[in-house]
């Protein structure tokens, strides 16, 4: 049996902050906010597509340093991830491009989150239509 993942959650410090983020730059992946509440004075939202694979809580302790990859159907998606992010206060950690030191087809950009986690989209293969 191979492992994979059920999903992935990331501390926040601004937590509504850091859901305006994550709903404009995973909205160009298309990903969007399924499900938010507040469970024991923690708030929690869970972003994807049939189900919720990435969540962001709120927290008073030490956040960054993550780093998270999001599959991209194109490489324009990877240039909107991007384009988008930085507009919602994320700060650049990589412009879209080629990164062959990884494979000769990964294509992809990287943002820093307003918590400083290292986001980022990535397409394999040539340039599709999404």
């Amino acid at each position: 049996m191979s492992a994979t993942f059920d999903h992935v959650g990331l501390k926040v410090r601004d937590f509504e902050r850091a859901r305006e983020f994550y709903k404009a730059a995973l909205g160009a992946l298309g990903l969007k906010l399924l499900t938010e509440f507040e469970y024991g004075g923690t708030h929690h939202a869970g972003f994807g597509g049939d189900r919720a694979i990435f969540w962001i809580s709120d927290t008073r302790d030490l956040v960054g340093k993550a780093h998270v990859a999001f599959t991209a159907a194109s490489r324009s998606e990877v240039q909107a991830f991007h384009s988008i992010g930085l507009s919602m206060g994320g700060r650049d950690n990589g412009p879209p491009g080629i990164r062959a030191q990884y494979a000769p087809d990964y294509y992809g950009a990287f943002l820093l989150d307003p918590d400083g986690n290292n986001i980022e989209a990535v397409h394999r293969g040539p340039e599709r239509e999404s």
